[in-house]
């Protein structure tokens, strides 16, 4: 992304694309309320107006021709989101009426914003630092409550206060090697070295171990049901959905092309994938299918192996890291009982409420129980290449391990933007919609 000049006044429409009940254009910059001036017809000008009032009145374009009626908000810099001068016109939110209301605004001075502008000029300004920003825009793309709160706690600073606790850990050891190099006759002792190194190492390995539950909690995990024909995936697909989204039959081999299903389990978005029965098979169309469900089973975030407990039991697949055994038809008379495994009847719903608690465990592990996770990729990259750093400068000479420590502390300023390269910002910003 072309990085924009950041001292112009900019425009964009800032809620959703369709016709709702409310639209917002927002301008931000110097000139923005002066702008905002010539669309508003009041009892008072926005110019004019002390920051945090609405007013009412009429939008107008260049020509004068009223466009709608609605509120201007007026935020004086730098109490805002930007931390600019802004205004937000508030109008009925027909596509109409704003494109209208968003050209007049170009018309009047402004810019187009580009891609998250609005939350770029906040992070430039002070407002916030780039692990908030993250934070914004997966909030703005939550789904569930689990990831609006990961999201909120993001934005109100806590993942950047637990980064900041580990940066002060490595910066008091890196301070007290520094000293020892410019005064060698004082020393420095050994629990002042290792002690900090190895809480911070600790804090950062348990970030890391969240990464997984972020990118599930923005993401949502794709859940594989696997097993032989007729081992009753379908039914427990549905069960699990609360309604029949699978065809259920009797007869072996009815689901021959894999079926996905949506649904929120604990907070978390899953998508349940019922997949052909695997068994050798000279039909083609089957035979394509097993192939699918295995590849499928590998591409899962967690496979739950079903068996049927009513039927004789056959030899066992050879089953993917993490996989969940579950006897299914339980019902029905057992044939065979396996103590590893969970049982369960669609039917009746026996054992469902241990099975969802299997699943999130499985999925969340121990982050499931931390307060924040880490949301993004690059947040986890940062986080490695710092940990793998303060790892290496335990052992090390003083002057070695002080190159390690400032590698670590490079690493962490990343992760929260203070100390982030242009095409790292640029790479955050640039998923964003266009009037955030």
């Amino acid at each position: 992304m072309n990085r924009p000049l950041l001292s112009d006044t900019i425009a964009a429409v800032a809620t959703a694309p369709g016709s709702a009940g409310v639209g917002i254009v927002r301008i931000s910059g110097p000139d923005a309320l002066h702008i905002a001036d010539t669309l508003f017809r009041g009892r008072a000008q926005p110019s004019s107006t002390p920051g945090g009032r609405f007013l009412y009145g009429q939008f107008v374009n260049a020509g004068g021709e009223v466009l709608d009626q609605g509120l201007c908000l007026v935020f004086h810099s730098p109490h805002s989101y930007t931390g600019e001068d802004v205004a937000e016109l508030q109008s009925h939110g027909s596509p109409a009426v704003l494109a209208e209301l968003l050209a007049a605004a170009l018309g009047a001075g402004a810019r187009a914003a580009g891609p998250g502008e609005f939350t770029l000029r906040a992070y430039l300004g002070g407002r916030m630092d780039l692990a908030q920003a993250e934070a914004v825009l997966n909030l703005v793309n939550s789904q569930t409550e689990t990831a609006r709160r990961q999201a909120t706690l993001g934005l109100s600073g806590a993942l950047s206060r637990r980064v900041g606790e580990v940066q002060g850990q490595v910066t008091r050891t890196l301070s007290a090697l520094q000293a020892m190099l410019d005064y060698p006759d004082e020393g420095v002792p050994e629990e002042e070295r290792a002690a900090p190194l190895q809480a911070a190492g600790a804090e950062l390995q348990a970030l890391i171990a969240s990464g997984r539950a972020g990118r599930m909690a923005t993401q949502g995990a794709r859940l594989a049901l696997i097993g032989r024909p007729n081992a009753g995936k379908s039914s427990l697909l549905n069960a699990l959905v609360g309604f029949e989204r699978s065809i259920v039959a009797s007869s072996a081999g009815t689901t021959r092309d894999y079926l996905e299903a949506g649904l929120e389990l604990g907070g978390l978005p899953i998508v349940l994938v019922d997949t052909a029965g695997l068994r050798d098979t000279t039909d083609e169309i089957e035979a394509a299918g097993v192939r699918q469900a295995r590849q499928l089973a590998r591409g899962a975030d967690l496979v739950l192996y079903l068996e049927d407990a009513s039927a004789p039991r056959e030899t066992t697949e050879d089953l993917p890291g993490g996989t969940i055994r579950v006897q299914t038809k339980t019902d029905l008379e057992p044939l065979w009982h396996d103590p590893a495994a969970l049982q369960v009847s669609a039917v009746t719903g026996a054992g469902l409420p241990e099975l969802r608690r299997a699943v999130l465990e499985t999925l969340l592990g121990d982050a499931g129980r931390q307060e924040v996770w880490l949301g993004s990729q690059r947040q986890q990259d940062a986080a490695r290449r710092a940990l793998e750093h303060i790892q290496a400068a335990q052992g090390l000479p003083d002057d070695l391990a002080s190159y390690e420590l400032e590698e670590a502390l490079r690493s962490l300023s990343e992760l929260t933007g203070r100390d982030a390269q242009e095409e790292v910002i640029d790479g955050v910003f640039r998923n964003f919609c266009v009037g955030k």
